[in-house]
């Protein structure tokens, strides 16, 4: 366990305790890869036309649901076991909060998955997946990078992932108005690029529960909750 670590999670009389803090954070994290794979693996099979890998995504989907509310549970009982303060009870109540955020991206992979199944069907590949690909490499390397920043107790990383969200939204912007054009100029394609489009919005999506979860990270580490405020805000939170 690293000096901060040691900080946040404190020093228990009970080694009981200590495990059991530890044992929640390493299934969230367990969790979290778990939903990164889902996401990878919905993008893949959306590129390469796999409808079998999307139907393996999407049945994938009842796990991490299950995870969710194990985890969920065993928060729970450490809170009425424990009855946790100040820095552990932050710890906690932030895992409960990441874990929804991690549930939900889940949720948007398995949308993609849908997609991908039903533009597999339909044969000819729209536009758009060139901007898929990116968005999707960029979101989940904000989800991966929020999931090292809780395991390292980093809101330094936290706040530079809560920065990336707004570059997000901005390519997600610029390819939503490229695919609008095309619509336009061939309404052939107005079925399958809108299917393009709400992969997309699935992507931005996964930004933002990314961004939710480096949010907590600094509550964690730091004691202040910066959801609803300028980042410039959360600078100064994570510069004290």
């Amino acid at each position: 366990m690293t000096d901060k670590q040691h900080e946040v999670y404190g020093d228990h009389i009970s080694n009981k305790f200590n495990d059991e803090l530890m044992d929640l954070k390493t299934e969230f994290l367990k969790m979290g890869g778990m939903v990164e794979s889902q996401v990878e693996r919905a993008i893949q099979a959306l590129i390469n036309n796999d409808g079998q890998l999307a139907e393996e995504v999407r049945t994938g989907d009842k796990k991490v649901d299950r995870m969710e509310m194990d985890i969920d549970e065993e928060a729970t009982l450490i809170i009425a076991r424990r009855q946790p303060t100040a820095r552990d009870l932050r710890l906690i109540i932030s895992v409960i909060k990441m874990v929804a955020d991690l549930e939900r991206v889940g949720d948007e992979a398995k949308k993609i998955a849908k997609l991908a199944i039903k533009l597999a069907e339909e044969g000819q590949a729209p536009r758009g997946y060139l901007e898929v690909r990116h968005i999707g490499d960029h979101v989940i390397s904000m989800l991966r990078d929020a999931l090292d920043a809780f395991a390292r107790l980093d809101s330094t990383q936290a706040l530079r992932i809560m920065k990336e969200d707004k570059r997000v939204d901005e390519e997600y912007q610029a390819a939503t108005r490229s695919l609008l054009t095309f619509m336009m100029e061939d309404t052939r394609n107005i079925s399958r690029c809108m299917s393009v489009m709400w992969i997309l919005r699935s992507l931005e999506r996964v930004g933002d529960h990314a961004c939710n979860i480096a949010e907590n990270v600094i509550f964690m580490v730091k004691g202040q909750d910066v959801r609803h405020t300028p980042v410039e805000e959360a600078e100064k939170v994570v510069g004290r």
